[in-house]
């Protein structure tokens, strides 16, 4: 192929241009064995009598550890302040760790508790956007309760507690919690 219009000059190199005109095809076979490669990972167990363990307990057992990776980067968080906390001795260190671990159970127990509750009662809590949820985690309960505060008014010999900015949002939590969380929350304005 020749640059430029007219005949070549004699000193001229000439260049040959290809172009190809294709079609792209999937290969199903290959497709398909890639993947089936990806979908096998390996679990091991030293449980092996299939009657005390099954393959479908071993991997939903497997599978239920993704909340517990939850828990603990919830424990990782800044807004627990983990990270302000220094110790040198390994009993504190320990007894910290499992401080942190009961506070884990009783946050993922609370939550549990509050999300069947919502399903027995057939009811939602705003989500963070405002829209119904069936499901909030219970870190959010916590943030929808900041600014709650008791207010204790002494008089001579008199002491009363009120709670202050129990909106209605958050009674319909404490309702929906029953009748213990109400009552550490009856005195409120």
């Amino acid at each position: 192929m020749k640059s430029g219009r007219g005949r070549p000059k004699k000193d001229e190199q000439s260049t040959l241009k290809y172009k190809i005109i294709s079609e792209l095809v999937a290969d199903e076979s290959k497709i398909t064995y890639a993947l089936e490669g990806k979908g096998k990972f390996i679990i091991a167990t030293n449980e092996l009598d299939e009657k005390a363990l099954s393959v479908e307990d071993l991997l939903k057992n497997y599978k239920g550890q993704q909340a517990v990776e939850r828990g603990f980067r919830f424990l990782k968080d800044p807004l627990f302040m983990t990270s302000s906390v220094f110790l040198k001795k390994d009993t504190r260190i320990a007894a910290l760790g499992m401080v942190m671990c009961l506070c884990l159970l009783v946050y993922t127990l609370a939550q549990r508790y509050l999300r069947q509750k919502l399903m027995e009662l057939s009811t939602s809590v705003p989500n963070q956007l405002g829209k119904p949820t069936k499901r909030p985690t219970m870190r959010w309960i916590f943030q929808i309760f900041e600014g709650v505060h008791v207010l204790i008014h002494r008089i001579l010999d008199e002491t009363k507690e009120i709670i202050l900015n129990v909106n209605p949002t958050r009674r319909h939590i404490l309702q929906i919690l029953g009748p213990p969380f109400e009552k550490i929350y009856g005195s409120a304005a």
